[in-house]
């Protein structure tokens, strides 16, 4: 009598890598954002109606290729920005208050692919913010860039993108809901203003432009002018965007760390 035993069938296909993790919190974040259409089509109408009423009927800055690509830059910033934050401010924030996210963030991958996907997502919207914003300015000013610019532009956008978005995510793991709306709205319009999103910091008294350059949105808004215009921006936008990109990523990760470690260990 001869015993036979068997040993149970290993799975072939092994786990899911951090660039396919990645891909799947991608995916979904993205489906989750696009189920809600005025939150999209709110980004995108602002600084398109913005660019519609402040811009076009001023000829004098219409009408100059090189003023009214500098108030694109500006406005479309300011899209980036507001994108950023309201989504991620609250995003995140309505997202902490539903049973599946404490499932989400106890699964093994770790917050690593679902972080780097919302950065991702969030430039995705912060580009759709753009398109109405082109078109008006394609249609009814003289702003004027080579594909070469455009291309430059666009990158320049998503590389901008970054530190906002890990702004609203700080703000979005440390405040409830009703607390990230106010917050997110006190911190996007005082850095629109400084840093010249909505008034040329040419007009800016020299104590406010000192500040403005110390701000990401100025930091921001010169280096897209660069790339659109080739106006060269202050010497020190680079070092400030990445200060603040170094400090805003920081803020998230504690953010992040605190808020699991107060509901779930």
């Amino acid at each position: 009598m001869s015993a036979t035993t068997t040993t149970p069938a290993r799975a072939t296909a092994g786990a899911p890598g951090p660039l396919r993790l990645t891909w799947l919190h991608l995916r979904y974040q993205f489906i989750e954002t696009v189920r809600i259409p005025i939150a999209v089509l709110g980004n995108m109408l602002f600084p398109a109606l913005a660019m519609f009423f402040f811009v076009v009927p001023q000829q004098d800055v219409a009408q100059n290729p090189v003023w009214a690509t500098m108030s694109v830059a500006s406005l479309g910033l300011f899209a980036v920005c507001s994108a950023s934050l309201f989504t991620y401010g609250l995003g995140v924030a309505e997202d902490r208050q539903l049973p599946f996210d404490p499932f989400v963030r106890s699964l093994p991958a770790g917050p690593g692919p679902r972080m780097v996907a919302r950065i991702v997502n969030g430039a995705i919207f912060a580009l759709f913010g753009l398109v109405p914003l082109i078109l008006i300015a394609w249609l009814f000013t003289a702003a004027s860039v080579t594909w070469a610019q455009l291309l430059a532009g666009i990158g320049t956008t998503l590389l901008v993108s970054v530190p906002f978005v890990l702004l609203g995510m700080a703000v979005g793991y440390s405040l409830s809901a009703k607390a990230a709306l106010p917050v997110v709205q006190v911190v996007l319009f005082p850095l629109a203003f400084a840093g010249g999103l909505f008034l040329p910091p040419e007009v800016f008294p020299p104590w406010l432009d000192a500040i403005s350059q110390a701000t990401p949105t100025r930091a921001g808004r010169d280096l897209l002018v660069q790339a659109l215009t080739d106006q060269p921006a202050y010497g020190l936008a680079w070092p400030v965007l990445i200060g603040w990109t170094v400090l805003f990523a920081a803020l998230a990760a504690w953010a992040y760390r605190r808020d699991e470690g107060r509901r779930f260990r």
